[in-house]
């Protein structure tokens, strides 16, 4: 069986799955991103250990989806927000297999779940893909020709931090991204500048779902970001299939309406349109997705996943 784990900025998420990557367990904890890359590896494990306790089977890898820019040869994080303290330079794999005694490999949490989703979610067998992923941060991937493209230093599909959305300050320290539009943290600051209320971005939706004129403009803004995002990969890359998850997610009844209008005032230059569809598989995609690189790498295999709810 492979183990998946997803580090995110807020919470991280572990499951186990079969080897035909049946999700045979899951559970979930806080990531301590303040306290340093080893306890966040730390917090992985404790909430894996109960899991490979009760689960029959022996374990054959680990995958891991981490936030912010990683090298995949190395097992290393490069680049993390700030977000997140002692994280960048962190050697993720060695931490890992020193403790599970078996293979590990890393991968950026994005790419994991555009792994997870073309692997057996919502775009199961596309062979062009862009992958945003809208949590504390806004992430990016991109499947091309039925592969994952990372890029020569991992980061091709990065859409998130790329500049041209504004002036506002960014968490990697640039100006104007994407992130600072469309991300959750950046729901919830947009929305308290204008009405001085500090809000989540699942309590801005809410509001937005009773009215509130600041919290559906907040949210116009994330999905015009969103679609202008999508129209700037589409004439770079000629992706045909988007595919949108994350926690900011949850409120697609507010982003897809902005997303879908924007492209059709502005199409993609092959005048093709882009299939945009929501992710299927919640929380397990990124986890699942680091599964699927460590039966890969392990094995050579690529198969479908299915998953079991608990």
């Amino acid at each position: 069986m492979f183990a998946g784990v997803d580090i995110g900025g807020t919470t991280t998420q572990v499951v186990l799955c079969d080897d035909d990557l049946t999700v045979l367990d899951r559970a979930g904890t806080t990531t301590p991103a303040a306290s340093g890359g080893q306890a966040m590896i730390d917090a992985a494990l404790g909430v894996l250990a109960p899991l490979l306790r009760r689960t029959p089977g022996r374990l054959i890898g680990a995958g891991v989806g981490a936030a912010g820019v990683v090298d995949t040869a190395v097992g290393r994080i490069l680049v993390a927000s700030d977000s997140f303290s002692g994280w960048s330079g962190f050697p993720v794999t060695a931490a890992v297999e020193d403790a599970l005694g078996v293979p590990a490999f890393l991968d950026n949490d994005v790419n994991a779940f555009l792994r997870g989703e073309v692997s057996g979610g919502a775009v199961r067998g596309e062979p062009d893909v862009l992958g945003i992923a809208l949590g504390t941060g806004v992430g990016g991937a991109l499947w091309a020709g039925g592969r994952l493209f990372a890029g020569p230093h991992g980061a091709a599909g990065e859409i998130g931090h790329i500049p041209g959305f504004g002036d506002l300050p960014c968490t990697c320290g640039g100006r104007g991204h994407l992130e600072t539009l469309a991300s959750g943290r950046s729901i919830g600051a947009r929305f308290a500048d204008r009405t001085g209320r500090r809000l989540t971005a699942r309590e801005v939706a809410d509001a937005a779902a009773y009215g509130d004129e600041d919290a559906l403009e907040v949210y116009r803004a994330a999905g015009a970001g969103l679609a202008r995002a999508v129209v700037m990969t589409a004439g770079l890359v000629d992706i045909t299939t988007v595919v949108i998850g994350g926690g900011v997610s949850r409120a697609w009844h507010l982003l897809e309406p902005v997303v879908r209008a924007e492209l059709a005032e502005e199409p993609p230059v092959s005048s093709h349109p882009v299939r945009l569809v929501r992710a299927r598989l919640g929380a397990d995609a990124v986890p699942v997705g680091a599964a699927a690189r460590a039966r890969l790498e392990t094995t050579g295999a690529y198969r479908g996943v299915s998953t079991q709810n608990s």
